[in-house]
């Protein structure tokens, strides 16, 4: 398995039959070297997003329209682009599990907002979520953006996830200091990634507090199109 970071919130998942772009945010990503694009989406079986924002849909469409591939994620938001950008989408609903090649993924709770930008302002989008991620014997938990949630006591209890893949930025999430902290007392994560981070400068900087307040645990912070091979 390899977890490739695409800088900000976006990542290249190569798990079991598939390659899953999550949340590909490329074009006017500060993060991102436009030069390597073809590198970071090539192969690509699927587009999962998480929310509506830009900053985590701004490349899906374009992807899923010249490389043929279905986008995945909340039926609201997948509804309307089928129908308006005439794309493939697997639209589904929190507690729903979709098979992307073999991938087993979950719909999950998350807590922010999610809306897309309208002539009048934003367009609701379908809820906000967050995904699990199973397959090779491992559990991902991308949390998507949102902050602590009393929900992650049952989510890390049922779906026991060793790989957590958290929004850590500040400002429009939770911080390292609150990730660490739903971190310890929900999870039993073996390896930690921080996301949505170091791309503006009102977000975190670095993990250092991330990796204070988890001792014993592999807190990876990723480089761009840097693969971590688990």
């Amino acid at each position: 398995m390899n977890i490739i970071w695409l800088g900000h919130s976006g990542f290249r998942m190569e798990i079991e039959g598939a390659v899953i772009l999550v949340d590909p945010w490329l074009t006017g990503n500060p993060m991102f070297p436009p030069a390597r694009r073809a590198e970071a989406i090539g192969g690509a079986t699927h587009v999962l997003i998480t929310h509506g924002h830009g900053d985590h849909t701004g490349d899906a469409i374009a992807i899923a329209q010249e490389l043929s591939i279905p986008v995945v994620g909340i039926y609201d938001l997948m509804s309307w682009w089928e129908g308006k950008h005439g794309i493939a989408t697997v639209g589904f609903n929190k507690g729903g599990t979709a098979d992307l090649g073999g991938a087993k993924v979950t719909m999950v709770n998350a807590c922010h907002s999610s809306s897309v930008g309208g002539e009048d302002g934003p367009v609701y989008a379908g809820h906000e979520s967050g995904y699990m991620i199973a397959g090779e014997g491992h559990t991902i938990y991308v949390s998507g953006d949102t902050d602590i949630m009393a929900d992650m006591e049952w989510m890390g209890e049922l779906h026991a996830p060793d790989i957590g893949i958290l929004c850590a930025g500040g400002f429009y999430t939770m911080d390292m200091k609150r990730a660490a902290f739903a971190a310890r007392k929900y999870f039993a994560f073996k390896t930690v990634i921080p996301c949505h981070y170091r791309t503006f400068p009102a977000l975190e900087q670095d993990a250092g507090a991330l990796r204070a307040g988890l001792p014993g645990v592999n807190v990876i912070e990723p480089e761009v199109l840097v693969p971590i091979t688990i």
